[in-house]
């Protein structure tokens, strides 16, 4: 019988409980690196949910570097957490501050102006609106600005209006309450269904203010055809949003 044979024979013996089992020889290295998995292992399950207090408290039982490490993960992923929630509120700013607080910003996040002047009610409806929208959606930026010092004789009848920025550019206005979704019954959920599917807000920020054409066609093609249009303006010249 050969050697294989014989080696294969042993085994369905040992199978069958006539031999006893093989010896298995472990290395020192094999050894070391069950036991750093094991070590592994146990921190994962331990510090893997960690706050930065806890990871604090837990300094002197375990090992300096593997504690470090879960600290920079933990500061970075609150990093990157609060750069997401910039904004979480409606500012009010005045004309000199559009190309900065809007055409600018817009490069980086997507921005919503309202448009408003106060004493329409259309105006403080939407207002309302967008104060509960903007906590929630804090990686969108939202402002307001009274509509006649924005674009001087704006007309009433146009307001409220609103303006929405990417790519450092226009791309779509709602204007007059009849424009919105529901009309002077617009809701908050309506509103933000809007902006969510054309990729304003709930976690697509930026995304839409940073990528290309591609990104804008395909949104527009599954956006909703609300009355989506150009502000009426006494002064036919889109430089009044520059």
């Amino acid at each position: 019988m050969s050697g294989q044979e014989d080696t294969e024979w042993n085994d369905v013996l040992r199978a069958k409980g006539i031999l006893p089992p093989k010896e298995i020889t472990v290395t020192e290295d094999e050894l070391n690196a069950l036991v750093d998995q094991s070590v592994v292992d146990y921190h994962e399950k331990k510090l893997a949910n960690a706050s930065l207090d806890e990871l604090d408290e837990l300094e002197d039982d375990e090992d300096d570097r593997v504690l470090e490490m879960y600290r920079r993960k933990r500061v970075l992923e609150m990093q990157e957490a609060a750069s997401r929630r910039r904004f979480g509120e409606v500012i009010q700013i005045s004309k000199p501050d559009f190309v900065r607080e809007v055409t600018e910003a817009s490069k980086d996040v997507w921005v919503v102006v309202h448009l408003f002047k106060d004493g329409i009610p259309a105006c403080r409806l939407i207002n309302a609106i967008l104060a509960t929208l903007a906590p929630k959606h804090a990686e969108t930026k939202f402002l307001k600005i009274v509509g006649d010092q924005c674009i001087p004789g704006y007309p009433d009848r146009n307001m409220p209006t609103l303006v929405v920025y990417g790519h450092g550019e226009m791309k779509f206005q709602l204007v007059g309450i009849q424009s919105f979704p529901g009309g002077q019954g617009c809701r908050v959920q309506d509103l933000e269904q809007l902006l969510k599917l054309r990729g304003v807000i709930e976690g697509r920020a930026g995304a839409g203010a940073t990528g290309g054409k591609e990104d804008d066609d395909e949104e527009d093609a599954h956006a909703p055809r609300y009355n989506v249009r150009r502000a009426e303006k006494d002064e036919d010249s889109d430089s009044d949003w520059d």
